[in-house]
């Protein structure tokens, strides 16, 4: 039974895999119609194009546009067709931020006895290192709302998610740029929670455990984060995008309305478990 109307649109910025085609899937399920923003080479577009082609089994509609997110042109490009799209009684009911573009250098020189194990190279972030993730992965999610609403086309209760990590807490070599960025999207997301409240949207950000994304596979160790947290984890297994989208779906419902500002664990239990 379908929870929603095509009329009801889900913008999800990076939608081409891990959380944001995970979100597409559950929601298209349910009734919605998706705009997914994504920016992937050529060589990764017939993967890409067979899910597309699931989210638009559904019937409902389906607009993607392969762009830079985060430049204010493609985001205006983005916008215009995403209006035209909806052009009859279309809104948009939820923004997902899943803009996975970071930089994963360290802020220290690594010691050669790591260096070994990892992938590090000599390289340490730079101050524009980390101005380019904490804008892609944090502060971008405020230029797109406010976007959104100034062309009015946010539903009258619309909902607004972005993705954090443990690493907004703890220092994991090389994700300084990251935690900073996620740290940013949690304050950003703060602040749309209260000041758009007037507006009737909603802003919450969701935190995973750790979960084997493309994202997750660029970052140096990762094969041992995931050992960690699959033996930390109290189900004895890896968060799933899944889990997480299906969360999503369900603080769209109307009966989620109260929910704002909050950041919500989606991890089993893999936070709380002893290490």
């Amino acid at each position: 039974m379908n929870q929603f109307t095509p009329n009801e649109w889900a913008l999800i910025l990076g939608g081409s895999s891990g959380f944001g085609l995970a979100t597409a899937r559950a929601v298209a399920r349910r009734g919605m119609s998706v705009c997914i923003i994504h920016r992937d080479r050529r060589g990764a577009m017939p993967r890409i194009e067979a899910d597309f082609a699931e989210i638009r089994s559904h019937g409902n509609g389906f607009l993607s546009l392969n762009l830079d997110a985060l430049a204010a042109e493609g985001r205006k490009t983005a916008l215009d067709s995403l209006a035209a799209a909806m052009a009859l009684g279309g809104k948009v009911r939820m923004l997902l931020h899943s803009i996975a573009l970071g930089n994963l250098k360290p802020v220290a020189p690594v010691p050669q006895a790591v260096r070994e194990k990892t992938d590090y190279g000599d390289a340490l972030i730079e101050d524009e290192d980390m101005a380019r993730t904490i804008y892609s992965m944090g502060t971008s999610l405020l230029s797109w709302v406010q976007d959104v609403f100034k062309r009015r086309l946010f539903a009258e209760d619309a909902r607004v998610f972005g993705l954090t990590s443990e690493g907004n807490q703890v220092a994991w070599r090389g994700y300084a740029a990251v935690s900073a960025a996620k740290s940013a999207l949690e304050a950003v997301s703060r602040s749309i929670a209260v000041e758009f409240a007037a507006y009737g949207i909603r802003s919450n950000i969701i935190q995973p455990g750790v979960t084997d994304t493309p994202a997750l596979r660029m970052i140096p160790g990762s094969d041992q984060m995931r050992e960690v947290a699959e033996r930390r984890n109290p189900f004895g297994r890896l968060t799933r995008p899944e889990d997480v989208a299906e969360l999503i779906a369900l603080l769209c419902r109307p009966e989620a309305a109260w929910v704002n500002g909050a950041i919500i664990p989606v991890d089993g239990g893999e936070r709380i478990a002893p290490a």
